[in-house]
């Protein structure tokens, strides 16, 4: 039992995470908070994506002299890793929108908690 904490050990971590985004994006109610909660979320995807594309005593995948082309094992898919690349920029981007209408819509109605805006806009 102690084996697969070990071996799973950053996929664990990598759940917790993803629990802990999950957690703030469906329980609190302010949206500050949902947004915090949206951004350790896609954290959490990114970061099991990276932990995917990773093997133990691999290469970049630059052409060596001293490795041959028939043994692909010695080297690491860099798609995973530059498609998480895209996926961190898309992310700030989404950050950064999410937090711009969120200046919006407290200077229109001065709150930002779900249940008080709900009621404000009705």
């Amino acid at each position: 039992m102690l084996e697969l904490f070990h071996d799973y050990g950053a996929y664990w971590m990598c759940f917790l995470i993803l629990t802990i985004g999950l957690y703030g994006m469906l329980v609190k109610k302010n949206y500050i908070k949902k947004v915090i909660g949206m951004t350790i979320f896609q954290a959490a995807i990114i970061l099991f994506f990276i932990i995917a594309g990773y093997k133990e005593f691999a290469t970049v995948p630059v052409r060596d002299p001293g490795l041959s082309t028939e043994n692909v094992d010695a080297y690491i898919n860099p798609l995973p890793h530059a498609l998480m690349l895209t996926a961190i920029v898309v992310g700030v981007a989404t950050v950064g929108v999410a937090l711009s209408l969120l200046i919006r819509v407290y200077a229109r109605y001065g709150t930002l908690d779900e249940d008080a805006l709900e009621d404000k806009m009705q």
